[in-house]
C-alpha cells in the first residue's frame, strides 16, 4: 500500500481473532500545518501535535457522521490549556494558549512535554446530537499525554488500551514526523494476543522516529502486531481543517451581548476576532454589528411568534 507522504492517514484493523482493533495515524501534515498556523517553538508543537493525533485517532471511533469530540489539556504548566477539536472522518483542528512555551529538555535530551503541561485535568467531550454533550474529566497522569490518553480509556470507558504518540521536531522547527497508534482490547480478548500486544509494545517506544525514518502506517501496524494475524479496514485521508467562517463568528458575537460589544466598538471603531484554530482574522464596522443584532432580533420575533401560534 503506497502512502502520500504529504497526507496525513489513519489506517485501520482488527485482530483475526477479534481479540483487539488498532489505529495507525501518520499525522506529520497535520502537525506541520499546525505550526503555520501558530507558530509554536518546538516544545509546543510536541505537546499540541500529541493532543491533535490523539484526538484524531478518537475521533475515528465516532458512530454518527455528524458527532463531534473535543480533547483538552488544562494543566498548571506554562503551556496553558491545550485543546483539539475532531469529526467523524478524524479531521483535526486544535490550539495551545502559549504557542511560545519553552521549558529546559529532559536530562535524555528529548523536549519535556510534560513539564509544559503541568498537571491539571484532561476532558473529553462528546457531542452526539444529544440534548447535552456527554463529558468526561480524568486528571493528568503523566503531561505526556499518550499516557493521560491511555488513563482515560481505562477509568472513563473500561477499555484496556495502549497508546502511543510521538512528534519529532526537525532543526528548522517544521515536523520531521509525527504520528500515533491505538490498540484496544475488546471483550474477551484471547491472553495469548494479549501478551504478544505487551511483547510489542517496545517496539513503539519512539513511533515519531518510525514516521520519520519513512515507515508507512502498514509498517507500523506490521511492527505493532507482529505474530499477530490481522484484517485491514481500510485507510482514510485525514486534515487539520478548520470550519470557521463569517457568519458562524458574526453569530458569536451576538452572544457577547450589545452593551460590550459597543463598549469594543467605542474604544477599537471596529470588532475584531481571531480564531484560535486558524490565526484567521475577522472584521466588524459599527455598521456589520448594527445588521448582525437587528437580524438577531428579528429572527428572536419570528420565533416568539412561531411558538405564541402554537
Amino acid at each position: 500500500m503506497m502512502e502520500n507522504k504529504k497526507q496525513s492517514t489513519i489506517l485501520r484493523a482488527m485482530s483475526q481473532d477479534g481479540s483487539a482493533r488498532i489505529f495507525v495515524i501518520n499525522s506529520t501534515a497535520i502537525v506541520n500545518e499546525a505550526i503555520r498556523y501558530h507558530k509554536t517553538t518546538p516544545t509546543a508543537t510536541a505537546a499540541l501535535g500529541r493532543v491533535l493525533t490523539a484526538a484524531s485517532l478518537m475521533g475515528v471511533q465516532l458512530k454518527e457522521k455528524d458527532n463531534m469530540l473535543t480533547l483538552s489539556f488544562r494543566g498548571d504548566g506554562p503551556a496553558g490549556t491545550i485543546l483539539a477539536t475532531t469529526d467523524y472522518y478524524g479531521n483535526v483542528k486544535g490550539y495551545i494558549q502559549n504557542p511560545d512555551v519553552d521549558v529546559p529538555k529532559k536530562s535524555n535530551g528529548k523536549l519535556n512535554v510534560s513539564g509544559a503541561v503541568g498537571r491539571g485535568y484532561m476532558t473529553v467531550t462528546k457531542d452526539l446530537g444529544m440534548r447535552e454533550p456527554y463529558v468526561s474529566q480524568s486528571p493528568i497522569v503523566t503531561g505526556e499525554i499518550a499516557e493521560d490518553v491511555t488513563s482515560y480509556y481505562a477509568t472513563s470507558e473500561q477499555t484496556p488500551t495502549l497508546c502511543a504518540l510521538g512528534v519529532l521536531v526537525d532543526v528548522d522547527y517544521t515536523c520531521k514526523g509525527a504520528g500515533g497508534v491505538l490498540i484496544q482490547l475488546l471483550p474477551f480478548a484471547d491472553e495469548g494476543t494479549i501478551d504478544l500486544i505487551e511483547r510489542n509494545a517496545q517496539f513503539l517506544s519512539s513511533v515519531s522516529g518510525l514516521f520519520a525514518s519513512g515507515k508507512s502506517n502498514e509498517e507500523i501496524l506490521a511492527t505493532a502486531f507482529q505474530d499477530i494475524p490481522y484484517d485491514l479496514f481500510d485507510e482514510i485521508a485525514v486534515d487539520y481543517v478548520c470550519d470557521c467562517s463569517r457568519e458562524r463568528t458574526g453569530r458569536a458575537l451576538v452572544t457577547v451581548g450589545r452593551d460590550e460589544v459597543n463598549d469594543i466598538l467605542a474604544e477599537q471603531g471596529q470588532v475584531e476576532i481571531c480564531c484560535h484554530f486558524c490565526d484567521k482574522k475577522y472584521v466588524f464596522t459599527p455598521e456589520d454589528c448594527d445588521a448582525l443584532f437587528a437580524a438577531a432580533a428579528a429572527q428572536a420575533e419570528a420565533e416568539a411568534a412561531e411558538h405564541s401560534e402554537e
